[in-house]
């Protein structure tokens, strides 16, 4: 090859290179004046997207406006207290059953029928709830197990779970201030339409294993010579089986545990007082607040240690109360403050979320109902103590129903036992639950969207509530 040709072919290469570069700079140009151009319609978007989140700001946070208007209609006896009345009548019976205090029930009641506003028919609920559940404590303390030789209520159970219960009741009755009510409905829609449905699978899979135990005990009935099996409950493990359907109080009571119960519910009522004199939001009110913590933490740490080491067991659960990993009671503590949350929040037991949860674990549908009730009767009755301080419902109205569903608690106690121990179903407690969640999600669902859509049409701040500014 020549100099003369290599030269050639080096400008050749040389006017290519020029040539790709120059249509380089020439796109680079062209993409920098489609930049410019297009600069002015982005600013305006940025500047759009700005603004519809300070709306959305607005909408949620207005520290100096508050939605939250108390109504409390005069206390007259008439059709909407008969109404209410029988309706809340059948919700204790049923809640109190179900072991989840009818709460879902109450609320639209006093909302739709009697005439509170939903924050004040929250309170009364709660107050509803801890009658209906202290009268069933009442009833169930004398009886035991079905199938072990132990007390119908499972103390470490209840251990475990309320110390968590109770902190979670306190953050969800400050949140009961603070959340605006369509926030409330969402959240209760989703919940309760999940529990409910679980529930309901549960009693149809109890219901099935029932079956097959009603047609063995038929057959072995036959065999025998006799006309007609005795009911026996599904078991639930290994143990020695109960020769007593009732023994005294004394004996049923498991009093250590019992006191430590009581030792948290004395420690929240003691920090509850100390906080009606001081200032909301200063630095002692939020001191006394975080101190729930470690009283409530320190309970169930020492439960949850003891099971985790084998010292205690969760013994309605048999022999499978004795394997329980860290993790699985670090969820169970989990969701014991979620349960007080919703119960401090929307006004119910924590018994909704409790319920479903004891019969995944296993447990027996009347233990299920019994523990969750014992629960809930201390953490409903510091739910009290707080609304009071809050001046949140007029007593001679709670006092009117909390009697009204102390009664229906204990009369639905007692059909439902007599109708278990004749048709053979424990099942009914677990469907009885499904049915009540159900109900309570259509009605409070249904009030929630109403007021919500009315608040829409009269343009009213929608958003959240300023702890520090609640004025009762």
């Amino acid at each position: 090859m020549g100099v003369e040709e290599r030269r050639l072919r080096w400008t050749a290469g040389v006017a290519v290179c020029i040539c790709l570069a120059f249509l380089l700079v020439s796109g680079l140009v062209a993409a920098e004046r489609g930049l410019m151009l297009e600069e002015l319609p982005e600013k305006k978007a940025a500047l759009e997207a700005e603004d519809y989140l300070r709306i959305v700001v607005n909408f949620l946070w207005q520290p100096d406006e508050s939605s939250y208007q108390h109504v409390w209609p005069p206390m007259e006896f008439g059709w909407r207290i008969a109404a209410g009345t029988l309706i809340g009548f059948f919700g204790a019976a049923f809640g109190s059953v179900g072991g989840v205090g009818g709460g879902g029930i109450f609320v639209p009641m006093l909302t739709l029928i009697i005439g509170f506003d939903p924050k004040s028919s929250t309170a009364i609920s709660k107050f509803m709830i801890m009658g209906a559940a202290g009268s069933t404590v009442y009833y169930n303390l004398k009886l035991r197990h079905p199938t072990l030789d132990m007390p119908i209520i499972d103390y470490d159970l209840v251990l475990l779970f309320q110390p968590m219960l109770m902190l979670g009741i306190s953050i969800g009755v400050a949140f009961n201030v603070i959340f605006a009510d369509w926030m409330v409905t969402v959240l209760l829609i989703i919940l309760f339409i999940g529990t409910s449905s679980k529930s309901f699978m549960k009693g149809v899979e109890t219901w099935k294993k029932e079956t097959l135990m009603n047609k063995e005990a038929a057959k072995q009935a036959s065999l025998n010579g006799n006309e007609q099996a005795d009911y026996k409950p599904l078991p639930s493990g290994p143990g020695k089986d109960s020769k007593k359907s009732k023994v005294s109080v004394i004996e049923n009571v498991y009093w250590k545990e019992l006191g430590l119960v009581v030792l948290v519910w004395a420690a929240f009522l003691v920090l509850q007082l100390a906080k009606e004199y001081t200032t909301t939001c200063s630095k002692w009110y939020w001191t006394l607040n975080l101190l729930q913590i470690p009283v409530s933490v320190g309970v169930t740490l020492y439960e949850a240690v003891s099971l985790y080491k084998g010292k205690r067991v969760i013994a309605s659960k048999g022999a499978e109360g004795t394997d329980l990993k860290a993790m699985k009671l670090f969820m169970y503590c989990l969701v014991g403050i979620l349960a007080g949350m919703v119960g401090g929040l929307l006004g119910l037991g924590g018994g909704f979320i409790l319920g479903p949860l004891f019969l995944e674990l296993g447990i027996p549908p009347q233990v299920s109902s019994a523990t969750a009730t014992f629960a809930m009767t201390f953490s409903s009755s510091m739910s009290v103590i707080e609304y009071y301080l809050l001046k949140r419902f007029p007593v001679p109205y709670a006092l009117y129903f909390v009697a009204v569903a102390t009664l229906a608690a204990l009369i639905g106690q007692y059909v439902v036992r007599k109708l278990i121990n004749i048709l053979g179903r424990a099942s009914l407690i677990i469907f009885i639950l499904a049915f009540t969640i159900f109900v309570s999600a259509i009605s409070l669902g249904g009030v929630g969207i109403s007021n919500m859509i009315q608040m829409i049409q009269n343009q009213e701040y929608m958003g959240f509530d300023n702890l520090c500014m609640y004025q009762a």
